[in-house]
């Protein structure tokens, strides 16, 4: 098993602050990568129609168990999503561009706000029904009455911001109106949450829809059922025809059915991997060393690609009174955590090194490496410049007060106690400190903490606007702590630079402007970078990752 346990991958979204809390100690596997663009294996052997793909993911969400493409965040499920439903768009994997999928072509007007799409004709969901663009302006609608009736917890609301609604210019044309621009949204129609489905199911309610009752996409597959807990199950429609240009299969899919079974155990999934029982591990946990080498010697392969979007990150309560509030303290924290050393540790020799606030396969990425280069004597010298000197103990302190800095985890394990180990050699005590049930939803909230930590899967930098925008943050707590309010303003306002704009040449530079400031005034923290890995059968061909490091499933069969 690996040093970590991993808890759950769920981007800060409805209960965010258990779902920071529970991020506290879990290593969320997933997104940090190994292997660029979009992965997979590749071969010159003809492909071969037929058989039952077996796919072992984590247990499923306890919390919040859901198949519905607007309202989920699960990762594994939109895994999933991504094979039965297709997109207006699709983002290419390589290169972060957005290309036609059910729209063949698109006009952004001069100022941003209304996004026409002129769609495909002869699209049809699997029950035979048209898409067209009554289907696509109904699904709009359907999305904000979504966001009304979850009181905005439904995980696709980060992806409709700004949008108030669509309207039909002809029977395969439509245009979909923002109250205020916004650079992210196109990227947001290729993603699973934005996803068009038969929009007969938003006639139901939100948690029948989570049982996949009323879903009906567009894609290669038909979902046939989703038990919760237990199994999903999608199997092979036929006359598919409208594939984005990203796939080589144009057609119908080679498999005949796909089955997602839910297993806890690490070491259960290796083994009835290496033993045939099924064809592909798909971990929460980065694959151990030990494990990799199981599997390679048993003639499989593992996959390995960067989840996009913000990495796995540490926050600071930058709250007047609280250690990390001085910015000198801050600064020293990053030269006190080696963090080459951490991922070696905890993950294994070739374990990709976080480089800044987001992980590498994120469009707009800007690496910060050179300021988080391990200098323990860089930060010793910090903390004496700030007035903390160095104990008996081995500790700083000022003015009769400890450097101590509270750090709530949920469960001890390697991760934490390495990176104790590393701060106690500058002096600083790191405090870990276990979490009752009832503190982890809370904590956050209360400012009970120095330091906290969470992530966001997505394939665009705006992810990151719902953990450090107050104005549009998930939890509003945490935003409001992690920088000064001066600060505050300054990411808001290259927020705004880079989203507000239909000059691409502004917005890469507004996000790299943003993710120099986020490490120059101490606002963010990477720990790591998450690695989506997944332990494949030799039998399996054309594995392939998506942009966001999920599964798409057009081009695999088995030999």
């Amino acid at each position: 098993m690996s040093m970590l346990r991993r808890l759950g991958r769920p981007a800060p979204h409805r209960k965010a602050v258990a779902a920071i809390a529970l991020a506290g100690l879990a290593v969320l596997a997933g997104c940090g990568g190994s292997s660029g663009g979009s992965g997979g294996s590749t071969d010159d052997a003809t492909p071969k129609a037929g058989g039952e793909l077996k796919v072992s993911f984590f247990p499923d969400n306890a919390n919040f168990s859901c198949i519905d493409p607007f309202q989920v965040y699960w990762i594994e499920h939109r895994t999933i999503v991504r094979n039965f439903a297709d997109s207006l768009t699709d983002q290419d994997p390589d290169t972060g561009e957005i290309v036609p999928w059910l729209a063949s072509k698109w006009e952004i007007s001069p100022d941003g706000l209304n996004y026409t799409f002129t769609l495909r004709d002869g699209v049809t969901f699997s029950n035979g029904n048209k898409v067209d663009a009554q289907v696509v302006a109904d699904d709009v609608k359907g999305w904000l009455a979504t966001v009304a009736a979850t009181n905005g917890t439904a995980y696709g609301a980060s992806y409709i911001q700004g949008l108030t609604g669509a309207t039909v210019v002809d029977p395969l044309t439509v245009k979909l109106t923002l109250s205020q621009p916004n650079a992210s949204f196109l990227q947001a129609t290729s993603t699973t949450n934005l996803a068009i489905t038969d929009p007969a199911e938003y006639q139901l309610l939100p948690a029948d829809r989570c049982t996949g009752k009323g879903v009906i996409g567009s894609g290669q597959f038909v979902l046939d059922h989703y038990t919760a807990k237990v199994e999903t199950v999608i199997t092979k429609r036929t006359g598919y025809a409208w594939a984005s240009k990203l796939v080589k299969n144009q057609g119908d899919a080679y498999l005949e059915k796909v089955t997602f079974t839910y297993v806890a155990e690490d070491s259960v999934r290796i083994g009835n991997l290496t033993s045939g029982a099924i064809d592909v591990s798909w971990p929460r946990n980065p694959i151990t060393p030990q494990d990799e080498k199981l599997i390679e010697a048993s003639g499989q392969t593992v996959e390995k690609r960067a989840l996009p979007g913000v990495s796995y990150t540490q926050f600071a309560n930058t709250t007047e009174g609280r250690p990390l509030s001085d910015p000198q303290v801050r600064q020293a924290l990053y030269k006190a955590v080696d963090l080459k050393t951490y991922a070696k540790t905890v993950f294994g020799d070739d374990y990709p090194v976080v480089a800044g606030p987001f992980d590498s396969t994120t469009p707009f990425y800007s690496a910060q490496a050179s300021k988080l280069a391990y200098d323990p004597d860089g930060a010793k010298k910090l903390l004496d410049a700030a007035g903390w000197k160095v104990g008996s103990d081995g500790f700083r302190a000022k003015d009769g007060k400890q450097l101590v800095l509270d750090y709530p985890v949920t469960q001890f394990s390697a991760g934490p106690e390495l990176l104790q180990a590393q701060l106690k050699v500058v002096g600083i005590n790191l405090a870990l400190r276990t979490l009752t049930p009832a503190q982890t939803a809370t904590y956050v909230k209360d400012g009970d903490y120095d330091l906290t930590q969470t992530y966001f899967t997505r394939a665009d930098p705006g992810a990151l606007q719902f953990i450090l925008n107050p104005d549009v943050a998930n939890s509003k707590a945490l935003a409001n702590r992690s920088a000064t309010p001066a600060v505050t303003e300054q990411i808001k306002a290259l927020f705004k630079k880079a989203i507000q704009t239909t000059d691409a040449a502004q917005t890469k530079q507004a996000y790299a402007d943003l993710q120099a400031l986020l490490i120059d005034q101490g606002v963010t923290f990477p720990l790591f970078e998450r690695v989506q890995e997944a332990g494949v059968s030799k039998d399996v061909h054309g594995f392939a990752f998506t942009s966001e490091s999920f599964l798409r499933l057009n081009d695999v069969w088995k030999s």
